[in-house]
């Protein structure tokens, strides 16, 4: 609990969540309509605490090492649950998940190496537009309003492409990660 209360507010807002990727599950298997509705507003509360610990974070000088590591690990917990949920009930294409997270999985290997060479890789322009958008997706279809039905398949496709572009760009600017050359 000291660590906690040690921490600076970007910081304590990437933990919290982490703790709402919990509730949004808990709440997305409860019945319908209540459920759905309870998990939309938290997905959408959890996505916005992302956009204040950055902000705060940059605008108030609080950047951090566990915030620099942390923060995409919540937003991937966060975006993977929801996703894995969406799957599971036939929201969202199976191949689709598999696609995205095994991009995070990548991009953590990649963080992992740097960080065993005392290098922190943080998030890149191209990672936090997918970020955006696989948010934006997911809230799309937790509303499930059948005229939005063209929406979600732009939606699907722009997540796809931003997830393999930002993959690319990644590999492309860390390249020496995994070569050595760092």
């Amino acid at each position: 609990m000291e660590f906690f209360r040690k921490m600076n507010l970007p910081n304590k807002l990437t933990c919290l969540r982490m703790v709402l990727v919990a509730v949004f599950v808990l709440f997305y298997y409860l019945p319908a309509p209540a459920g759905r509705i309870m998990s939309l507003i938290v997905f959408i509360v959890a996505s916005l605490t992302d956009t204040a610990d950055g902000y705060i974070a940059r605008r108030y000088n609080m950047v951090t090492t566990f915030g620099k590591f942390m923060d995409p690990l919540a937003d991937k917990l966060l975006v993977s649950a929801a996703m894995i949920c969406l799957s599971a009930s036939g929201r969202l294409p199976a191949w689709i998940v598999i696609i995205i997270i095994a991009r995070e999985f990548i991009i953590s290997g990649f963080r992992l190496v740097a960080s065993d060479n005392g290098i922190v890789i943080a998030a890149s322009w191209w990672g936090k537009i997918k970020t955006i958008v696989q948010m934006a997706m997911i809230i799309v279809l937790l509303l499930q309003i059948p005229a939005l039905g063209w929406l979600e398949i732009i939606l699907m496709i722009a997540a796809l492409i931003l997830t393999v572009v930002s993959l690319v760009d990644y590999i492309a600017k860390n390249k020496g990660v995994l070569s050595g050359d760092i």
